[in-house]
């Protein structure tokens, strides 16, 4: 049955356990479906089954219509890069001020885009022959230079000639000129072209005419002191202008071919100066013209675009939800006569009255005269699992839900997380100093939240935001555990009295408490400052953070084992109380149980008992007498009763649970092969037959498969024990890894450039110390001490009893859909 655990009107709130849950059947009205379906989306608290499964997008009722919004969509795409093209930003409106309807926005839209469309071809069009008439009137004045130059240069030729006439001619010149020179008759009149050529193509382009026409050309280049706009890309080049002089057909054909094929815009230049002055007066009137229409045209596209922008959001949300709401109605099945269609799906159980008050009302708003029937289902499906979270909860959801959804209503792990996690984490990064630097942090993401959300952040600063309160609550416990650690920065100090002990030497540095005197009552809170800077500091903190993690790691192990009982206990599963909760708390606590009460009384009794002896030879020599290493009277027997236990709870967990199911499975199918017996009809019990053979074969217990899954689990939970206990010295090894970095920065940066007497050299010092600290012990450490106390939940907490293999209430809300688009 779907409908387990408590009902009610109202939510329960309660993370322990996920909301009861309901399969509905939903009846609508074929006149109302779009309204109801957009009612339901508001509310958000059903998730719809698709009932048309096996059919394709294309063969759904409502194909057409998201067609048509897909339509929209793509226009409204359309116009968003034409905005952001113009730098025109879309304007935050009220979702819910204008009532446009369906298809008139789909009117609107086209009607605006063939607008839209055709003031960019126009654009277009005279934006190219503006840059055309720019271009060629850079032509003109570089030609115009070189024709003047070359003029001046022939009559200076002429001149030299004329001095020199000897009749005889020069074997370094040209066939063509000295044909010229000695026949003038032959002369040939020379044909010209000008224009713009790449300048990173402008040596090829010179190579290749010259052998192309076996050197018969006069090439003069010159580059352009600014790119300038291409006509056809539309973007900045530099170019170089160039005149060809050639002579012949032949010899043209070719100079336009490779002007072709290297995007050489080719202009017209006339060769008379007067003519040349008027091609100039009216390419300069033309350019004047055209950018006067440019202008206006340019006003008149942000013009519409503007007014795009003032309703873009709106058109924008109108047209997803329209689309949402198709994609949905595609996921009901429609009624053999039409006039109906009918809806299944998930829903909380206190969503019921909310659910039924959105039917009531979209029947109202639709006028339809018939109502929708809404009705809960009995199933055996898993129903969704559905926490209720808050902005502080909802991140330590999500650390639970990355390793895997729960099981509909199974123990969340969630709860203990938000303590648990953030102490793990603080147990490995304990400093107060660091502590308040990530709090100092986390304050400016919460205090600035509601202007952080309509932000646009970077992957790294939403990833920040998103866990900003997992980061206040492990800076916290940072402070925390750094008052107890009595570390600032790697400096203590005397924060809550005097030390207990004073030096007997003044060096202050015996590696043994002989060099102490304890001249006072013992230090209130945390570690004595005296420890710090003492040989004796690394042997303590060693031993103190190695037996303090030995037990925050048989503590929570416990905490895991205690909430599969009360899973045991929701479910009504007898077996795994009897056969798996009681076993397992047994063996874990006959053996790391017992380590964690002697490592407790030792430090009240202030024995030197070795505990690495006591806990070897308690399994290899069980009855030989403990000596000094005895914690308490009766010491002996109780090790020889625990270990007699952990050996008894091994078969325990094995044996009675796979053995103890079989007879279950057989009591259950026990009844249905008596009733095989009773078939008057031969076919009927044919076919019950075959009906019960299936459900048979469906349901067939394999008892060396549940033997050999029982024995996998009994070993994993045996080896878990000892390998979940040694990986939490990781608290310990993290923890002094902190301590000892932040040492080395304090003494052997920041101190050391101090005693130099040097300001610059200090200067340099504290600008080391600081960018070691934020790199190393504020982000690096930070994360590191982050992935391991997510490790120790994942692996070691919430394999004791959570098995995550739930998936999550994802309801058809019109908000969630927001939230995607954000």
């Amino acid at each position: 049955m779907a409908r387990r655990g408590g009902g009610g009107c109202c939510p329960s709130m309660d993370l322990m356990r996920s909301e009861a849950m309901q399969l509905v059947q939903v009846i609508i009205p074929a006149e109302s479906a779009h309204l109801t379906v957009s009612y339901l989306g508001d509310l958000g608290l059903l998730q719809f089954k698709d009932l048309n499964a096996e059919k394709s997008p294309f063969q759904r009722t409502y194909a057409a219509q998201i067609k048509r919004c897909s339509e929209m969509a793509r226009k409204l795409r359309f116009f968003k890069e034409q905005m952001s093209k113009a730098d025109i930003s879309a304007s935050p409106t009220q979702l819910n001020e204008t009532h446009l309807e369906f298809d008139d926005l789909e009117i609107k839209l086209g009607e605006l885009e063939a607008e839209l469309t055709e003031v960019n071809a126009n654009n277009e069009k005279l934006q190219r022959t503006y840059n055309e008439l720019l271009e060629y009137n850079t032509v003109l004045q570089k030609a115009g230079e070189f024709f003047y130059s070359a003029q001046r240069s022939a009559a200076a030729q002429q001149r030299e000639i004329e001095a020199n006439q000897s009749g005889q001619t020069s074997l370094e010149s040209p066939l063509l000129e000295q044909e010229m020179s000695t026949d003038p008759s032959k002369q040939v009149k020379l044909g010209s072209l000008s224009g713009l050529v790449p300048k990173e193509k402008a040596m090829a382009f010179e190579r290749i005419l010259f052998r192309a026409t076996r050197g018969n050309i006069f090439l003069r280049q010159e580059p352009i002191d600014e790119p300038v706009t291409d006509p056809v890309s539309g973007e900045k080049v530099a170019k170089n202008a160039f005149v060809i002089f050639y002579s012949g057909e032949r010899a043209k054909a070719k100079i336009l071919k490779i002007c072709d094929a290297f995007n050489a815009n080719r202009y017209p230049f006339p060769e008379d100066v007067n003519k040349q002055l008027h091609a100039v007066q009216e390419v300069s009137g033309r350019i004047s013209e055209l950018k006067a229409t440019i202008d206006m045209g340019l006003a008149h596209r942000d013009s519409i675009l503007k007014s795009i922008a003032s309703d873009f959001e709106q058109w924008n949300h109108l047209a997803k939800r329209e689309k949402a709401i198709y994609h949905t109605l595609n996921m009901l099945s429609v009624d053999v006569t039409k006039k109906c269609l009918v809806a299944e799906g998930w829903s909380p159980v206190f969503a019921s009255i909310q659910i039924q008050d959105a039917l009531q009302r979209a029947t109202i708003d639709s006028k339809s005269q018939v109502g929708s029937i809404f009705q809960v289902l009995n199933t055996k499906e898993s129903p969704p699992t559905y926490f209720q979270t808050n902005k502080f909860t909802s991140s330590f959801q999500e650390i639970v839900d990355a390793y895997g959804v729960a099981k509909y209503q199974e123990a969340n792990p969630g709860v203990f997380t938000i303590v648990t996690f953030p102490f793990l984490f603080a147990v490995m990064f304990g400093d107060w100093g660091h502590g308040i630097c990530l709090l100092l942090a986390t304050l400016y993401l919460i205090i600035r939240e509601k202007k952080l959300a309509s932000q646009k952040l970077d992957d790294i600063m939403e990833m920040m935001f998103g866990g900003r309160y997992v980061i206040l609550m492990m800076s916290l416990f940072s402070i925390y555990t750094g008052l107890i650690y009595n570390e600032f920065f790697s400096v203590p100090f005397e924060l809550f009295g005097k030390s207990a002990y004073a030096c007997r030497d003044p060096s202050c540095r015996d590696s043994t408490t002989d060099g102490l005197v304890k001249v006072r009552g013992t230090y209130p809170f945390g570690v004595d400052p005296v420890w710090h800077g003492s040989r004796s500091e690394l042997p303590f903190l060693n031993s103190l953070k190695m037996k303090m993690s030995i037990l925050l790691g048989v503590a929570q192990m416990n905490l895991g084992i205690v909430m599969s009982y009360f899973n045991a206990k929701f479910f009504r599963n007898s077996l795994n109380v009897w056969y798996q909760f009681i076993p397992q708390l047994i063996f874990l606590n006959s053996l790391f149980g017992y380590l964690s009460l002697l490592i407790i009384v030792k430090w009240c009794t202030g024995s030197k008992a070795d505990l690495y002896h006591v806990m070897i030879y308690m399994f290899l020599s069980p009855t030989d007498d403990l000596g000094e290493n005895q914690l308490f009277s009766g010491q002996k027997t109780v090790q020889l009763v625990l270990l007699l236990l952990a050996l008894v709870s091994v078969p325990w967990m094995l044996i009675p649970k796979p053995i103890l199911l079989k007879k279950q499975h057989e009591r259950r199918h026990q009844g249905h092969q008596y009733a095989m017996l009773q078939g008057a009809d031969e076919s009927v019990g044919a076919e019950l037959g075959e009906h019960h053979d299936e459900s048979h074969d469906h349901e067939e217990f394999e008892f060396s498969e549940v033997f050999v899954h029982q024995l996998i689990h009994t070993i994993e939970f045996v080896l878990g024990a000892v390998s979940n206990t040694a990986s939490y010295l990781r608290l310990w090894a993290l923890s002094l890894a902190h301590s000892e970095l932040s040492t080395v920065f304090y003494e052997k940066v920041l101190m050391l450039t101090w005693r130099m007497n040097s300001i610059p050299v200090f200067i340099a010092g504290v600008i080391v110390f600081i960018f070691a600290t934020i790199g190393v012990l504020l982000v690096m450490e930070t994360l590191s001490a982050f992935l391991h106390a997510l490790r120790l939940h994942w692996v070691e907490f919430q394999n004791k009893f959570y098995e995550g293999d739930g998936y999550k209430f994802a309801p058809f809300s019109f908000a969630l859909i927001r939230e995607e688009e954000d």
